[in-house]
């Protein structure tokens, strides 16, 4: 097939890019810049991945040359068999000094003379058996790259996979590894997984690699929500069994990074996957591992110093509530876990060592807040800065003192009576709960006005300090998701002294409700919904490559990274370019479209 001047161009630009780089000895670039221009060229001729495609033999014979071994490659013609074989190879740290090919009627000859690492032939049995199975898959999984939203950052993961599953196993766990990869299905899973978090390889699969294959043949057997019942008879079961403290910590935080390394490869696997019922997993989850903790922590507590009393001799009750996300049963990729800790009154512990139920419920949030590991900033950390006074308040407090400062009269700033719409209880006693929610509902939906000007000062304050020049914060940039919440949440502390209704901690459901009570117009409302719906996939898209929550800037719109953003969240189109450009349109028109609902709802920004 000839090419024409256009095409001649850009091949040989490209050619130009890959020698410049190897000019410079910047030989994974280059490699990268090969990679994604033959998954590209894939992508265009895309049919349906049939498993391990065609069968490769190969044969080792160490006497044909007095320096190499020759490896006899025999196959159906593929396309790009050559390069990928040789990359494979390659990863393997074999050296091919001389090659031979040979193609008729679509079947392939090929010879590579080739030597290790060292410059010596391969002549370990062992060592040629490994290289013809690893070679092979890697050559294969070639063939899947059209799946990953990154391919350089899913082949390179997949030498480390076949590592750690392959090289590493032996006997019965190895042939599993073998009859899981040959499995047709398991290649697009892994190409799909490998090439968008960072995260989940390097800080979870990677460190957990002797459960790498359970984890993800669960991954495929079990649903994306687990019942609660059936999660708490899990966590229990594995705690229960626990001698020590630390031994009961260590079974609730693997299981808790197990379902939510479970919960996370749904999500990005499964592109159908809906944002509510993601939410609800991690959700549901969070509420299940602090209700766990608490009583674990005040068992730990207990043993010490006793249960805590009231004046009169009765328990004094905690209780959890959650706030943001979390309260709002809105829970993202990387979210961190808002919490408020609040307990009954004043008095002391019944026990050996007695000490003021301040006291005791102040170590009781510091034991909370370790108890639950976060592995890494942002994902399952418990923020408590959603209390009272802040950083510089005490970790907890009792309910009068709650009841005091959310009140017209105490010193709860504007933007903390509009935080607590968000406020729900998570674990804990119920009782006092209920008791929370319900004077939340009286200090914010008391009917005293909102102060528009203020809230939009504050709004504009945080465009000045939070998001840099030339940039797109997904948060809170003009026509940001903040601008949805904040609309959402000025309409409720307006008109839910009247309309209880609106008095819900969840952002879609109060956008829907508003609707309905003809506050938002039918059209206004699909216009924040589609919005909504597509900000959050985007934060969840940046979120996933390194697993850190405050991952909410947009990478430049000619960048490599961007062009992966939009593979990730679902811009798969063969030609890459056009797949970023729509993602850009579609970003600018949502952001657009908010901003202005925003500005003439409340006033400009």
């Amino acid at each position: 097939m000839e090419l024409g001047d256009i095409q001649q161009k850009h091949l040989a630009d490209a050619l130009h890019l890959v020698i410049r780089l190897l000019d410079k000895g910047q030989f994974t670039e280059a490699r990268c810049a090969v990679n994604r221009r033959l998954v590209e060229q894939l992508g265009k001729r895309r049919a349906s991945f049939g498993g391990l495609l065609h069968p490769v033999q190969i044969t080792f014979d160490n006497s044909q040359s007095p320096t190499d071994t020759v490896m006899d490659i025999r196959s159906d013609d593929t396309p790009a068999f050559l390069y990928a074989f040789a990359n494979a190879l390659a990863m393997r740290n074999v050296y091919i000094s001389k090659a031979q090919f040979d193609v008729e009627e679509g079947k392939i000859h090929d010879r590579f003379y080739v030597r290790n690492r060292h410059g010596q032939k391969l002549t370990d049995a062992t060592d040629q058996q490994q290289l013809r199975q690893t070679a092979v898959l890697i050559k294969q999984f070639t063939h899947a790259l059209t799946w990953a939203p990154d391919p350089t950052k899913a082949l390179e993961a997949f030498d480390q996979f076949l590592d750690l599953t392959v090289q590493q196993a032996k006997g019965k766990a190895q042939q599993e590894a073998l009859a899981f990869l040959s499995d047709k299905k398991t290649f697009p899973l892994l190409a799909r997984l490998l090439g968008a978090s960072d995260f989940l390889w390097e800080d979870f699969l990677r460190r957990q690699h002797s459960n790498l294959l359970p984890l993800l043949q669960d991954y495929r057997d079990a649903p994306l929500i687990t019942p609660k019942a059936t999660l708490r008879k899990e966590l229990d079961r594995l705690v229960n069994k626990a001698k020590t403290d630390e031994d009961r910590k260590a079974a609730l935080n693997s299981l808790k990074d197990r379902e939510l390394f479970r919960i996370d490869m749904k999500h990005i696997v499964e592109p159908d996957t809906a944002l509510p019922d993601f939410s609800a997993a991690l959700t549901q989850l969070a509420e299940v591992i602090l209700d766990r903790s608490l009583k674990d922590c005040q068992a730990k507590l207990n043993a010490v110093h006793g249960p805590p009393r009231l004046a009169n001799k009765k328990p004094c009750p905690f209780t959890v509530l959650g706030l943001g996300k979390f309260g709002g049963n809105e829970l993202g990729y990387a979210s961190d876990i808002e919490v408020m800790f609040v307990y009954g009154d004043a008095g002391r512990t019944a026990g050996k060592q007695p000490i003021e139920n301040s006291e005791y419920f102040e170590r009781l949030g510091a034991e909370l807040l370790q108890w639950i590991e976060a592995k890494q900033e942002g994902i399952f950390h418990l923020d408590v800065r959603l209390r009272p006074h802040g950083g510089k308040g005490s970790l907890t407090n009792p309910f009068d003192e709650i009841a005091k400062y959310y009140s017209a009269s105490g010193l709860a700033a504007p933007f903390e009576r509009q935080s607590l719409i968000k406020l729900r209880h998570v674990a804990g006693d119920a009782a006092l709960g209920k008791r929370v929610e319900a004077h939340r509902d009286s200090y914010v939906y008391s009917g005293k006005p909102w102060n528009i000007p203020d809230a939009l000062a504050l709004r504009r304050q945080q465009l000045k300090q939070l998001v840099e020049r030339d940039t797109i914060n997904l948060k809170h940039s003009p026509g940001g998701i903040v601008d949805i919440e904040y609309a959402m949440q000025y309409l409720q502390i307006m008109h839910g002294h009247r309309l209880p209704v609106l008095r819900t901690p969840n952002t879609m459901q109060a956008l829907a409700t508003l609707v309905d009570c003809g506050l938002v117009t039918r059209q206004d409302g699909e216009i924040l919904r589609k919005a909504y719906f597509f900000i959050r996939m985007l934060i969840d898209g940046l979120r996933m490559v390194r697993g850190n929550a405050k991952d909410r800037v947009l990478p430049p719109t000619d960048s490599d990274e961007f062009i992966f953003l939009a593979r990730r969240v679902g811009y798969t189109t063969d030609d890459w370019q056009a797949g970023a450009r729509h993602l850009q349109t579609d970003i600018a028109q949502h952001m657009k479209l908010t901003k202005e609902f925003f500005e003439q709802t409340f006033g400009r920004l």
